[in-house]
């Protein structure tokens, strides 16, 4: 698997579904909530949670004025709904690997639509862990490499305590450990780099690739309907689309 191969993977499918994602801006509201609530500030200085939410929901074009009002809205005293977090495992057609990450005030309502379009679409819904053992947790950096130079990006990379570092096509793909994630960012800003895009992630081992064309309109399908629920933040799979 190479950066370059599983970046241009996710750009595809991500930036089709981003599109779709009518309510992606209450999506990001409810997840900065959540991180005010646990952090206990609705300041992102002083909030790094929070501040990594901010970060992402400007990589997916959130305007400034509504992260401002969710900020004065829960910074004046209002209380975040009961989300809570939950994961589901799945297979789509043909074997592909799906998890989906949930935020919800309603588990039996989340469930059942996640079950509905894993029946209809994929191959079902499967116990925790089923599918979750062949991805990896990384924080995954993605750089536009046009104008930059190779080892210069690498060495800062490696230096800023990154855990491998891509260089396959147009985009240098920096990755680390999950815990090391803010800082090697940090650093890399800190650098005047500017990113693609910036997220902690669950990393396929391997992927599949669909060739019958029926199971490709159904695993389009079945993402789709995922990620445009609004329950769901994140969606993550191992199909390889050519």
């Amino acid at each position: 698997m190479s950066g370059h191969s599983k970046w241009h993977n996710i750009q595809k499918t991500k930036g089709a579904q981003d599109a779709k994602k009518a309510k992606i801006f209450t999506k990001y509201a409810r997840e900065m909530a959540i991180a005010i609530r646990e952090g206990n500030s609705a300041d992102p200085n002083s909030n790094s949670k929070l501040a990594a939410v901010i970060a992402r929901a400007k990589s997916d074009n959130v305007p400034n004025d509504n992260i401002k009002r969710t900020l004065q809205k829960y910074q004046s005293g209002a209380a975040a709904e009961n989300y809570e977090y939950n994961t589901y495992e799945g297979y789509g057609p043909g074997g592909v690997a799906v998890i989906a990450e949930c935020l919800t005030d309603n588990r039996n309502r989340t469930v059942a639509d996640v079950r509905h379009y894993f029946d209809k679409y994929g191959a079902g819904l499967g116990a925790s862990g089923c599918v979750s053992w062949s991805f990896d947790k990384k924080g995954v950096i993605v750089i536009d490499a046009e104008d930059l130079d190779e080892e210069t990006v690498m060495m800062q990379a490696l230096d800023a305590g990154a855990s491998d570092f891509d260089a396959s096509g147009d985009v240098f793909e920096v990755t680390t450990d999950p815990d090391d994630f803010e800082t090697v960012k940090a650093a890399l800003q800190a650098q005047g780099l500017t990113f693609l895009e910036a997220q902690v992630e669950m990393v396929p081992q391997n992927y599949v690739k669909l060739t019958d064309e029926e199971d490709i309109k159904r695993m389009t399908k079945l993402l789709e309907m995922l990620e445009d629920n609004d329950d769901i933040q994140d969606v993550w799979h191992n199909w390889e689309e050519e």
